[in-house]
């Protein structure tokens, strides 16, 4: 008797089957856009300094190796919480926020997701379209109600006017993912002005807004780029935020993250985090330990965490120098006014405009890999091939 004989084979994840094909590509001029992890020069994911050095402190100063507890490191669920909502925020003074620990910023996504199924019975979930695509799988699995709202238009522009108009037809009460900054797979970023007008339609709508803030500092700045989540965390009772420490932080590996909820008042708070330490319960237990000890000793500690600033800063500049590299180089070949849009994009990614086709183009005759829908990984990009890959681009797009 055989258990297994009617399991059937699924598709891996279209962006680690891209992966290994770029392993396996024997071009030693292959370039990989692909895979959503910061690169330096060397085209290597490196270990920030502030992290070696904090982890060089914990390996004298570690007492055990006990459970954490179902929210985490207290430590890291504060010091998170006062950078992402501001060292001065209102709503942590009024012990309104709490932040839960979760294995990274999917764990915190697909906690969110069981939180609402649960607790909030009957609430759909808006996605931007096109929005990250482990959005869509994170809150199906979860057994929630999918919906979208127009992010981007056909001309690879960004459709504020689309996007406010659809969130007016929105369920009432229903939850809606926002990105707060570096959207992922576009790039494109909301104005402050166009976050003041979703504000006012999820006011009307009485939504509940859901952030995924997976890339703190790589947009504007580390404070720049929560203006939008403290901007809705001070004008509304309720919102749900997933944080990420892979990133800014460099953690990938160690899945290290937060899910934040800010509750009308405290005891609506302390409701709402006992479900989520029952629900936690079912999925992980406690979460890991060493990705958020290093996160707090570095935001508990002024000299690294000066260290860790001047590398968060020095990451998003070489992204935006990329940027600017690419569609300088492609003047020559007259595109770089259809490119200009890469220059004014925000994080690792852009949504390049071009065709699956033209895509495909690039991987065969250039070993040059993106997704298909013309998603880059900017940070993937060598300052040193930009006129190569310039050229590619232009051959491709003829």
């Amino acid at each position: 008797m055989s258990h297994f004989n009617r399991v059937d084979w699924v598709a891996g994840d279209p962006i680690m089957g891209l992966l290994e094909a770029f392993r396996a590509d024997p071009n030693p001029a292959k370039l990989d856009l692909g895979v959503g992890v910061y690169k330096d020069q060397q085209g290597l994911t490196p270990i920030p300094k502030a992290v070696k050095l904090a982890e060089q402190a914990l390996i004298g100063s570690e007492q055990t190796k006990s459970y954490i507890g179902g929210h985490g490191d207290v430590s890291f669920g504060t010091y998170l919480l006062h950078l992402v909502l501001g060292a001065h925020s209102p709503v942590i003074d009024d012990k309104r926020a709490g932040c839960t620990q979760t294995a990274g910023g999917t764990g915190a996504l697909r906690l969110t997701g069981e939180f609402i199924a649960q607790c909030l019975p009957g609430k759909g979930i808006w996605l931007s379209q096109p929005t990250w695509p482990i959005h869509e799988t994170l809150f199906q699995a979860a057994g929630l109600s999918i919906s979208h709202y127009p992010y981007v238009g056909a001309d690879n522009r960004l459709d504020v006017a689309g996007m406010l108009q659809a969130m007016r037809q929105i369920p009432r009460g229903d939850v809606i993912l926002l990105h707060a900054c570096c959207h992922n797979p576009t790039g494109f970023d909301l104005s402050r002005s166009d976050w003041q007008q979703v504000l006012d339609v999820v006011k009307e709508r009485e939504l509940l807004p859901l952030f995924d803030f997976a890339y703190q500092g790589f947009g504007d700045g580390l404070e720049e780029d929560a203006w939008a989540v403290r901007l809705f965390a001070q004008a509304l009772p309720e919102l749900l935020i997933t944080s990420s420490c892979s990133k800014n932080f460099g953690l990938y590996r160690e899945r290290t993250g937060g899910l934040i909820v800010i509750a009308e008042n405290a005891d609506r708070l302390l409701a709402v985090r006992s479900q989520l330490a029952s629900i936690a319960r079912n999925l992980w237990s406690t979460p890991p330990s060493h990705g958020a000890a290093v996160v707090a000793e570095i935001l508990g500690s002024t000299s690294l965490r000066t260290v860790w600033q001047d590398e968060v800063e020095a990451m998003r500049n070489r992204i935006m120098s990329l940027r600017k590299g690419l569609v300088e180089a492609l003047i020559p070949f007259g595109l770089n006014e259809r490119f200009a849009h890469i220059a004014e994009q925000r994080g690792m990614f852009s949504y390049t405009g071009l065709t699956p086709e033209q895509v495909a183009a690039l991987k065969e005759r250039y070993s040059v890999y993106l997704v298909s829908s013309g998603r880059a990984n900017v940070a993937g990009l060598d300052e040193n091939r930009l006129d190569e890959l310039a050229r590619a681009i232009a051959e491709v797009s003829r």
